[in-house]
């Protein structure tokens, strides 16, 4: 059997592979709506440097590689914001994506005490749509990226959340 994937914090020596796993995973959101301006695909390096320091990013690790990340934070009225979660294309379907959900809403819980979490994807992204509708997540509205891209924003009350098992 191979190396198990590790889900843990994020730190500065990881910004450059979550940044360019960042890059990789997005092509296919962004062929998906013909948009190559999408954030995830345009944010620089130090921006991802700067979340890194200050918002809670987790990273999955098989051995010294990041396959998959995550991003969260608190927001004032106590909605935790997820995003940015992305696996590897090779690890995709095999459960990672749903791992790193379950562990950005268990780190929040812990540390930030939201009372909500919420986050969004685009209007045609049924993989990501079926995964938080599995991990709870209800469509609460619509909003148009800075990007022009149509997102479905969804939410799911803390405390709720799905415990996922995996092989």
């Amino acid at each position: 059997m191979g190396m198990s994937v590790i889900i843990e914090a994020a730190g500065p020596q990881d910004v450059e592979q979550i940044f360019r796993l960042q890059y990789l995973c997005f092509q296919s959101e962004a062929e998906l709506y013909g948009n190559y301006r999408i954030d995830p695909l345009v944010q620089s390096l130090e921006s991802v440097r700067a979340e890194v320091a200050s918002d809670l990013v987790l990273v999955a690790r098989l051995g010294d590689e990041v396959v998959g990340s995550v991003r969260g934070f608190t927001e004032e009225d106590g909605t935790g914001r997820i995003g940015k979660l992305c696996v590897h294309p090779r690890l995709r379907g095999h459960g990672l994506g749903a791992r790193l959900l379950d562990a950005a809403e268990a780190a929040l819980e812990a540390e930030r005490h939201p009372t909500r979490f919420r986050l969004h994807t685009g209007h045609r992204s049924e993989g990501n749509l079926r995964l938080y509708r599995r991990a709870g997540y209800a469509r609460v509205g619509d909003a148009t990226g800075e990007d022009g891209v149509r997102l479905i924003l969804l939410e799911k009350e803390a405390g709720a959340r799905s415990f996922v098992a995996s092989a």
